[in-house]
């Protein structure tokens, strides 16, 4: 094994964004929209978990490159299923953030489980996938069937998106 050498790479903008989904039952949503879990306020804590997870990918994920970030953007938002979480990573480096976006929805999703497991065991994680990258040699690339958007304002204000570095 090696880790690829990145080092006659130009540095570009690179953009990545994720997806994921935690399936629960509507009376376990309840829970977190009226904000009586006992650890907390669960989407914020899976926000911020989403933004260390992206940090630390190098540390998580073997023959990752370590790369400098310039944004981290983690939605966690209620549905009447679940909870949707969606990371988009930035950086201007020599190699792509999509480790780093799957790694912040990874752990944002581990994070809800975890903090409402007392209320719902059979909570299921789904669909943790890139939905779309852009920059680097490869260029854009779109998932099928994902239409390219920046995430709506009345949702990011819904969800207090945070930023981090």
């Amino acid at each position: 094994m090696k880790m690829i050498d990145v080092g006659e790479k130009p540095k570009t903008e690179r953009v990545a964004t994720a997806r994921g989904f935690v399936t629960m039952s509507a009376a376990t949503v309840r829970r977190i929209r009226a904000g009586d879990v006992e650890k907390g306020d669960v989407l914020a804590a899976a926000r911020l978990a989403g933004v260390m997870a992206a940090k630390k990918t190098p540390d998580l994920v073997p023959l990752c490159h370590p790369i400098a970030l310039s944004g981290v953007d983690v939605t966690a938002d209620p549905g009447p299923r679940g909870v949707a979480v969606t990371a988009t990573v930035r950086t201007v480096d020599r190699t792509g953030v999509e480790m780093e976006a799957l790694a912040a929805v990874s752990a944002a999703c581990l994070t809800i489980y975890d903090m409402l497991k007392r209320y719902e065991k059979g909570m299921s994680i789904q669909a943790i996938e890139l939905m779309e990258k852009k920059g680097g040699r490869s260029g854009h690339w779109v998932r099928d069937g994902a239409a390219p958007k920046a995430p709506p304002r009345a949702a990011a204000s819904r969800s207090r998106r945070r930023r981090g570095g």
